[in-house]
């Protein structure tokens, strides 16, 4: 994290480092004192990690990257490979579903989780100057991430990727920021680094096997860096050849997950294979929108995970997929308006069991669907004043979703976009307050 900040030479942007140790710090406390590291041992230690967890289990125990539901089914693909094989090490050291390996992986969690304060100050610093509350907003907004605990609900209670792809996302709009020069009035030398670009294409390497769903963004971002010089004689060529470098590392990312794949399923499968399974759900009138649990049951003896077990993946995701495809092709009116219910689930209240009282229920979708208006409202504002990037936040808003309206959503699923929420809710709050003047 220090190398990454060290590539920015102007102060301004970057945030207290006592933002992060003071966030880092309530988070593994919280860990720590609430005993949130103590997973359930209920279904086989089934919450720690999920799918992850029995992948990271199988790579520890020899059967290598498989096994994703209950005993050993085989090969797999159902979910990207880094966070597995990031918990797969923690296993290693720490032991397979062990106190001490939950404690861990959280306090990993929490660390990127932190750090994300610092790229959110520097995202608001940037975009914010001619405002004249740049340092307000940045400092607010990077404060509110590091404290507020729906911010680091994912990092202390969840075995899963959410707080490291919402750092690697946030990272990825700073160097898209720095590219274009946001917010310096005297740019000096071009921003267009080789390191930059190779760091964009790094990251979203990572990204992709972290969190596919969000690759949609990709390209959008890409051409947005590009139209910073695209007015300037003689510097698109070289941004163009740093971007094509940029592509060629993320796709060396990928290459070595796309040739096991093609080794173990001789088929093509890009990052993850399941969409076939998860959209099948998703027409199913049994879950009515809202996709809860994994797709196979987690048992030995159910017929679901028998066919899946003895189809193997590759063949049981595809018969799914072409049930899904043949339902929605002759209910397509179904299909869509179940899209419109999650596009409502993502932005103002996903559906959850009510044991622990209505009133704490309907506490939790007041502050979800508030953080959602105050965004859009932010954001729209910042589309109206002419806010530098507000534009690429805009198409995150846009895209970063669009997958979840059409299979399944899930409250954490909005993580990787929260940070930017959370910047705009707080540009919205600070415009209602008279701003000091520019210096």
């Amino acid at each position: 994290m220090t190398g990454f900040h060290d590539q920015e030479k102007n102060s301004s942007f970057r945030a207290p480092w006592s933002i992060f140790w003071i966030g880092s710090l309530i988070r593994v406390a919280y860990i720590t004192l609430a005993h949130t590291y103590r997973i359930r041992v209920s279904e086989d230690h089934l919450q720690f990690g999920w799918e992850m967890g029995r992948i990271a289990r199988a790579l520890v125990t020899g059967f290598g990257y498989a096994d994703p539901f209950t005993g050993h089914s085989g090969p797999t693909a159902w979910v990207p490979p880094l966070y597995p094989l990031l918990l797969a090490g923690v296993f290693k050291v720490f032991g397979v579903y062990t106190a001490k390996s939950a404690w861990v992986i959280l306090s990993i969690n929490s660390i990127f989780s932190a750090a994300t304060s610092l790229l959110i100050y520097e995202i608001a610093a940037r975009c914010f100057q001619t405002s004249g509350r740049a340092h307000k907003i940045a400092i607010w907004s990077a404060w509110l991430w590091a404290l507020y605990p729906a911010a680091m609900q994912y990092a202390v209670h969840w075995v899963w990727d959410m707080a490291l792809t919402a750092f690697l996302f946030s990272a990825v709009i700073v160097l898209a920021l720095r590219v274009r020069s946001i917010g310096e009035d005297h740019p000096g030398a071009n921003p267009q680094t080789l390191l930059r670009w190779s760091l964009f294409g790094l990251f979203w390497g990572m990204i992709a096997l972290l969190n596919s769903t969000i690759l949609l963004f990709l390209p959008v971002c890409g051409v947005w860096m590009l139209l910073g010089v695209a007015k300037e004689k003689g510097a698109l060529s070289p941004a163009i050849g740093k971007s094509i470098l940029a592509a060629i590392i993320f796709l060396a990312c990928l290459i070595p997950w796309m040739v096991r794949n093609e080794k173990v399923f001789h088929a093509f499968i890009p990052i993850r294979g399941n969409l076939g399974a998860e959209l099948h759900d998703s027409v199913l009138d049994s879950y009515n929108g809202f996709t809860v649990g994994t797709r196979v049951p987690v048992c030995d003896v159910c017929p679901d995970y028998l066919e899946y077990k003895s189809m193997g993946e590759y063949a049981y995701v595809r018969r799914e997929g072409e049930l899904a495809r043949e339902h929605i092709r002759t209910h397509k009116l179904r299909f869509f308006e179940l899209a419109l219910k999650r596009f409502y689930f993502y932005w103002v209240s996903v559906p959850k069991p009510v044991e622990k009282g209505v009133l704490n229920e309907a506490f939790r979708v007041l502050n979800y669907s508030f953080v959602s208006f105050a965004a859009l409202l932010g954001l729209a504002l910042a589309l109206k004043q002419r806010i530098p990037g507000a534009n690429l936040f805009a198409w995150a808003f846009v895209l970063l979703p669009l997958t979840y309206y059409f299979v399944t959503v899930q409250a954490r699923f909005r993580h990787p976009l929260e940070p930017l929420m959370t910047i705009l809710a707080v540009y919205l709050f600070q415009s209602a307050t008279r701003s000091s003047p520019v210096t």
